[in-house]
């Protein structure tokens, strides 16, 4: 789904976005994650940000009006990547299928992109004031559309019934931890660091628990 946030409400009307600005708008994004992760909302600094990237800060201004609009950016840019693999969701999909790509893709989204799960993680447990726009009545209502593509599968028989907003809670929990905890993780595993393979590892962990709790079998990797 695509949310509707003042992200660039600052841009004059009518600029084209080529792939100069696609790029820029990239690098900026990718910048502004490192340094909302390490130094929260509050303590981060646009200037900062500027310099990392090698933009003067007034070309930070243009893409992104304010640190509220590059913000709101970072976390939509979030939930975009989550629930882009769970947008055509459909009934006719296999259960076991569909749930072991799902959670594969969530993996590899904490492998890439640990510091943005992180600062997801940090607005809602600072009580998610800057989740308000995102998590709206359209969110509510694509929550709702994929919890009752699992009630289908259920009455269907295809997959045991199960509490669907409760499993998508423990999908979205169970993905993200091993971006959010990384560092618990090595420490309890005597770990450097986690690589591709313990998210490998990890994801087939998962899969192997979570679909078999559905009374699905897990497919072949």
């Amino acid at each position: 789904m695509t949310f509707n946030v003042p992200a660039h409400s600052a841009n004059p009307a009518g600029k084209p976005a080529g792939r100069i600005r696609q790029k820029n708008e990239d690098a900026i994004i990718k910048a502004a994650e490192e340094e909302f992760a390490r130094h929260g909302f509050k303590g981060t600094s646009m200037n900062t940000i500027a310099q990392t990237v090698g933009l003067p800060k007034a070309n930070l201004h243009y893409y992104f009006g304010n640190k509220l609009g590059l913000y709101q950016a970072v976390l939509s840019n979030i939930l975009e990547l989550w629930d882009s693999t769970f947008n055509h969701l459909q009934v006719d999909d296999d259960p076991a299928e569909a749930l072991a790509r799902y959670i594969r893709a969530k993996m590899e989204f904490s492998r890439r992109h640990p510091k943005a799960s992180r600062i997801y993680a940090m607005e809602v447990i600072s009580g998610g004031e800057h989740l308000s726009q995102m998590l709206n009545q359209d969110y509510r209502a694509w929550f709702r559309g994929r919890a009752a593509v699992f009630e289908a599968w259920s009455a269907a028989g295809k997959m045991d019934p199960v509490d669907p907003v409760h499993l998508i809670f423990l999908l979205w929990g169970s993905t993200q931890h091993y971006a959010d905890f990384a560092s618990q993780i090595c420490r309890v595993t005597d770990s450097a660091r986690l690589s591709k393979r313990d998210f490998e590892v990890a994801g087939d962990n998962l899969v192997q628990i979570i679909l078999k709790g559905c009374g699905l079998t897990p497919p072949v990797h």
